[in-house]
């Protein structure tokens, strides 16, 4: 039996989780992220020659990269805060101290990573 919730479109989209909601979404799309340059990074090794070429000027694109490296790192970082709350079924009262801490830890790796791919696509 089906679980109804009569929820609309607007309300759904107006709803204000905050961090656990924002986490949510970020850890779906860096799924999604991955998935995307897998495929990419398939399609280019089937199609060879210049289409082949084309997919990986694609995705040797410093912009990709950081997109694909905000993608993976996210859903790491979270799937690893999310294992630990699963573990450690106590600490899920302390969800927004450890989505604090799970910032503190990607934004700095991030920012670094950042540097490095910007600095190596203008030749530094």
């Amino acid at each position: 039996m089906g679980l109804k919730r009569n929820v609309s479109l607007f309300t759904g989209l107006r709803y204000q989780g905050k961090g656990p909601m924002l986490t949510f979404v970020l850890h779906r799309i860096g799924g999604l992220g991955m998935a995307i340059f897998v495929t990419t990074h398939i399609l280019a090794s089937f199609l060879g020659g210049k289409g082949g070429a084309f997919v990986n000027s694609v995705y040797e694109n410093w912009l990709f990269q950081i997109i694909v490296f905000f993608c993976v790192l996210f859903h790491a970082i979270n799937g690893m805060r999310i294992t630990i709350l699963d573990l450690f079924p106590k600490l899920i009262e302390h969800q927004q101290e450890a989505i604090w801490l799970e910032w503190a830890v990607f934004l700095p790796i991030y920012g670094i990573a950042v540097i490095v791919i910007v600095n190596t696509a203008l030749g530094g």
